[in-house]
């Protein structure tokens, strides 16, 4: 079965430790308005080379493959995706699976198998 990965368009918060290659929090929406917060290495997020002194928020993108696409009854477009494929992450509160607006997701990256 094919996968659809994808971008996640998120907020790079604050810089949280030094160790190499550095380490940022990211906060993005879901579609109930739950502000989640993931906290990774700063080349999963971006390619800038940020560091603690960088100006924050700042853009960045968080890999996610796409589990499901719908619309709601107010013809909303929603995505339900997850960050334990390719990441392997979850969120600050253990969440790996989201709903999140399609409007969210950057242009599709490529199709896993």
């Amino acid at each position: 079965m094919e996968s659809e990965l994808a971008q996640l368009q998120v907020r790079i918060v604050r810089y949280v430790d030094d160790a190499q290659p550095g380490w940022v929090a990211i906060e993005f929406a879901d579609v109930g308005g739950q502000i989640h917060t993931v906290v990774d290495k700063v080349p999963i997020f971006t390619s800038e080379d940020i560091c603690a002194e960088s100006t924050y928020p700042r853009v960045g993108m968080l890999p996610c493959t796409v589990l499901k696409r719908w619309r709601d009854e107010d013809g909303g477009d929603l995505v339900r995706i997850t960050i334990e494929h390719p990441l392997g992450d979850q969120s600050t509160e253990g969440q790996s699976e989201f709903v999140v607006m399609a409007g969210q997701l950057a242009e599709k990256k490529q199709r896993a198998r």
